[in-house]
């Protein structure tokens, strides 16, 4: 019974979020949601970061509903604000005197009357602030963080009562371990996993927590933001190159049982090949999770593309919920694989080779 209640309410939250997730489509300009063009405009809406959280939008008013996020640049001195002076970029931002204009997702410095320069190639030739602000990705990852905080402290806490760890630490031990006895061990070793336990229990958790905050209603993208995979991926490089003993280098700079031309010839490709791991690691979360939000948006939207909405929502509709309920399991194995790649990236750098 008490799977069966799980499966329940995993559809009925399914149900709950397509419903949500169509509601904003329709009221994101009132049914005019309804050409390719608009589809591919409100998909790459949704992927892009921003500077504020938006729910959902009214097509007739205009009017917005969600809140901002802080704004903090650094042009003429410290310069903190709410992105709700821009207004979804239609209006300009006066902050001591100085005038700025969010245009596209990036913040130029501007006059008054909010002008944007382009050069003859279409690129803005505005100058920029240094940007440090609160954006949606950003406040996602903070989110993410705090709760990978609350979760672990508590698990941590409920082993002074004993053994068993007691509430959530039932759900989390397991996981835990199984980080540790499939992934890390495997991997490393059972002498050496211990060091890179820390490292392997945040990228997979983080990934993890971050690509199921992906399915709700805060519509974010962060694990579809190249800039963040290439971040984890630079991580996972970084360790992998500082842990390394040397034996990992010898096969790099000066292979054993090989020619020596031969060698001269392997090094630049074996240095290249330190590089092309984190970046398979960095493109592969990216692509995957980019592709299952651009795939459930555009099956949400034939509903409104369709000429047989009778017809084409049904359709629409079983089909996001099944993309959803993979997306839940994408969610999870992109996290895995990240962490299971990043795990054997490390073992191979740490790994004693026996010299005969």
């Amino acid at each position: 019974m008490r799977k069966e209640n799980i499966v329940k309410n995993l559809l009925f939250a399914l149900v709950l979020l397509l419903s949500f997730n169509v509601s904003v489509i329709a009221g994101e300009s009132e049914g005019k949601v309804n050409t390719k063009s608009k589809v591919k405009e409100y998909i790459d809406h949704h992927l892009q970061d921003s500077y504020d959280f938006t729910f959902y939008s009214d097509g007739e008013t205009g009017e917005h509903f969600g809140f901002s996020l802080p704004i903090i640049l650094i042009h003429d001195g410290f310069k903190v604000f709410s992105s709700s002076k821009f207004n979804h970029e239609t209006t300009v931002a006066e902050v001591d005197g100085n005038f700025y204009k969010a245009y596209h997702g990036k913040i130029f410095i501007t006059d008054e009357a909010g002008t944007i320069t382009k050069d003859e190639n279409g690129k803005v030739t505005n100058e920029k602030p240094l940007d440090f602000s609160i954006t949606k990705n950003v406040f996602s990852m903070l989110l993410a963080s705090i709760i990978l905080l609350l979760m672990f402290t508590k698990l941590a806490k409920s082993y002074k009562k004993g053994a068993i760890p007691t509430g959530f630490g039932r759900v989390l031990e397991p996981l835990v371990i199984y980080v540790r006895d499939d992934i890390a061990i495997p991997n490393i070793g059972a002498k050496k996993h211990r060091k890179f336990m820390g490292f392997l229990l945040t990228v997979f958790f983080f990934i993890w927590v971050l690509n199921l905050m992906g399915m709700t209603p805060l519509g974010v993208n962060v694990t579809g933001n190249i800039a963040v995979t290439a971040c984890l991926a630079l991580f996972t490089y970084l360790i992998t190159q500082f842990s390394a003993n040397k034996d990992y280098w010898k096969h790099i700079f000066w292979m054993p049982g090989v020619p020596v031309l031969m060698k001269i010839v392997l090094i630049p490709i074996e240095l290249l090949g330190t590089l092309t791991k984190p970046f398979a690691l960095m493109v592969r979360l990216f692509a995957n999770i980019t592709a299952g939000h651009v795939v459930i948006m555009s099956l949400i939207a034939m509903i409104f593309i369709g000429k047989n909405i009778a017809v084409d929502a049904p359709i629409s509709i079983f089909l996001t919920l099944f993309i959803s309920v993979i997306e839940l399991l994408v969610a999870f194995l992109q996290a895995y694989i990240f962490t299971m790649l990043s795990a054997l990236f490390i073992g191979l750098a740490v790994e004693e080779h026996e010299h005969h």
